[in-house]
């Protein structure tokens, strides 16, 4: 199913060269010291860089850094991706957010919360410095969630991953639109449905509304 141009997702990056991350050891290593990889249950070993910007009602769009911590209020989304360097010769790619860290960092009961699932992201247009946008033109299985923190919690980590797709990956049935975002596993999912480790990501922090 496609939807009309008007609802097309057109996923891209949007801000200067300078708000890039642009080193896959630093980002690998931002995983690392967040404990990504161990909580997620995932080997990441990134072999291109995933770009996540943030529209903004007023002023200039926001692309995250790896472990950069954004207000709530800049997260509203959904986000637009990209991904700068080699990517392979797949056709089609997933990107995949959760938070592992719901309701809080210390007692994450109903994590992880998937925040956003897709598949059929393809290569969009070229915009410079090997950067290429990501073209999403197909429902998600899980519309992106804004990141809601509940008071009192610290901030938590919202983590953005790309996959590379399997042909079959679109009659999957283990996420449907219908089912919860609560208590999902990345990596079971990974696994079950053929994704392999992700071939990018990056992530950022959200605490709650100072007035929550």
């Amino acid at each position: 199913m496609r939807f009309t141009l008007s609802t097309t997702w057109l996923l891209c990056g949007l801000v200067s060269v300078l708000a890039q991350d642009t080193s896959l050891k630093t980002v690998e290593a931002a995983f690392e010291k967040a404990n990504i990889p161990a909580d997620l249950h995932i080997t990441f070993k990134p072999s291109t860089l995933l770009e996540v910007t943030f529209p903004q009602a007023t002023g200039p769009s926001i692309t995250i850094h790896a472990s950069e911590q954004l207000p709530r209020n800049a997260t509203v989304g959904p986000p637009h991706f990209a991904v700068r360097g080699v990517l392979p010769a797949t056709r089609d790619f997933v990107v995949a957010t959760v938070d592992p860290d719901a309701p809080t960092p210390a007692d994450p009961t109903v994590a992880q919360i998937r925040h956003f699932l897709a598949g059929n992201f393809v290569r969009g247009r070229i915009t410079g410095l090997e950067q290429v946008t990501l073209v999403n033109e197909t429902v998600p299985l899980s519309g992106w969630q804004q990141p809601t923190p509940p008071a009192g919690s610290p901030a938590h980590r919202y983590i953005f991953l790309l996959f590379e797709q399997p042909k079959d990956f679109n009659s999957q049935t283990f996420v449907t639109p219908n089912t919860s975002i609560s208590n999902f596993n990345i990596s079971q999912f990974a696994q079950e449905v053929g994704l392999g480790n992700p071939i990018a990501g990056s992530f950022m922090l959200v605490a709650p509304d100072p007035s929550s």
